[in-house]
């Protein structure tokens, strides 16, 4: 199983989750950051670091977001790998 990026983290893109992660699983898309499924080692490390509540793991990820599992192993081998702190989409906090 895995953790999932889902839509509260479009067009916001908060970076807090990424610092946290051991494995360095996250992805940055253009408008949203991804869950790339095969590194994440399911820690939840970054879930209380995510300031618009937008990482759930896959079996609690609310239905209407369901997409969102294809949607991050689609897009994260696509997106270039982050692993540090960056301003929001909106700017800083």
């Amino acid at each position: 199983m895995t953790h999932i990026v889902a839509e509260p983290c479009f067009n916001c893109k908060y970076t807090d989750c990424v610092v946290v992660c051991p494995v360095e699983c996250f992805y940055e898309g253009e408008s949203m950051l991804f869950i790339h499924p095969e590194e994440c080692i399911d820690c939840e490390a970054c879930v209380p670091e995510c300031p618009p509540q937008a990482i759930f793991h896959e079996d609690n990820l609310p239905e209407k977001w369901k997409d969102y599992i294809a949607l991050n192993a689609e897009m994260s081998p696509q997106c270039p790998n982050i692993t540090e702190k960056k301003d929001p989409l909106g700017g800083p906090l």
